[in-house]
Order: structure tokens, then sequence, then C-alpha cells
């Protein structure tokens, strides 16, 4: 079993932690039944951007990452904290903690600015909120990356993409990586994804 750590940081988009969620979801019933997605905070309840509340499944110090086999990140709002969690060195350590076990990290959004503060994306390719006049993709090149204006970027194991728009994107990237190119289409096909 693979089993995907979905660290989420209060202030998520729900969206963006969903597809995580369904995608390996649907592999676990539907497709190879090797995927299990387990939810971590830093509290022991979360508000999502638009005020949804979440309970997560662990707290960040009962994270043992030799226990996971991907780490996955969703991106959020400034306006509803997200920063607060997403920069908070507890977080980050976990980030540094699957880098330095060579797991998969796939981030949405913003989520790579969290990828970038940790340090992991120095000299990597890599991408974030892209909307015209914001500033996030010069943050990420300020921590060190080499920013590409692209829906979904993979270097070495890590994955950002530049919207929400690209949310299905990453977690079927993911999922490819986890299992195989064939049995992510199946899963694709079965959500009616061409």
């Amino acid at each position: 079993m693979k089993r995907i750590l979905l660290l989420l940081a209060d202030g998520f988009e729900a969206a963006e932690a969903s597809v995580f969620t369904d995608v390996l979801g649907w592999n676990k019933l539907e497709g190879d039944g090797s995927t299990e997605v387990i939810t971590a905070g830093l509290h022991d309840r979360l508000k999502c951007t638009w005020n949804f509340t979440v309970i997560p499944e662990i707290q960040l110090d009962g994270i043992n990452v030799t226990d996971f086999d991907a780490l996955a990140i969703p991106g959020g709002f400034e306006e509803a904290n997200f920063y607060r969690d997403a920069y908070d060195e507890r977080f980050l350590e976990v980030i540094r903690a699957f880098h330095a076990e060579n797991k998969w990290i796939a981030s949405i959004c913003v989520a790579a600015l969290a990828l970038g503060k940790s340090g992991v994306l120095k000299g990597k390719t890599a991408t974030t909120y892209n909307f015209p006049g914001s500033p996030r993709q010069d943050q990420l090149r300020s921590f060190g990356a080499k920013v590409v204006n692209e829906p979904v970027v993979v270097d070495g194991k890590l994955i950002t993409s530049y919207n929400p728009s690209t949310a299905f994107e990453v977690a079927f990237t993911l999922l490819e990586k986890l299992t195989t190119s064939q049995n992510c289409q199946h899963v694709r096909a079965l959500m009616g994804f061409s």
C-alpha cells in the first residue's frame, strides 16, 4: 500500500485538497487498490479558505516520514492565514524530511511557496500562482527556484503547478508516479477525464 500524507495548512483550499482524496481514493477502490491518503495538520481542526472545517487524522508531531511514500500539499489564501501554517517551521520540516528521503512531493498553486521556503526548490525548476500582476512567481524565485510559467512542472520528485485549474492534473501525475501510467489512465477514464 502506498501511503500519501495530505499536509493541510489552515486556510487551505478545499478543492485543491479534495483532488488528492478523490483521485487516490478512486484508485484505492477502482484502480490498482494501492493508495491510501492520511490527512495531517498543525491543529486538531483546520478551517479552509471558505470556512469549511476539517479534522485531520493526525497532527504533525505524530508523523513518521518512513510510514509514507509521498507528500501532497494544497495551496490556500493569505487572507485565510494559509502562510501562518505553511511557513511554520514544523510544517517546513515535514517537507524537508520527505525530500531528504527522496519521496514524491506534490503541491498545487501557492503550496509551492512552502516548498520554496523549506529550501527544497533551490536550483529546481518550478511554478506557482501565475495570474498577471500576482507577486507569487517572484516570491518563488526569491527562494532560489527556476520559475517557469507552465501548468504542471516536475523536477526530480517535486511536482508544482500554477493555479487551482491544475489540481486534478497534479493528483493524476502523483498517481502515475506512485503506480503506473496504465493504471493512471484507467482511473482517469473511470472519472470521466479523457
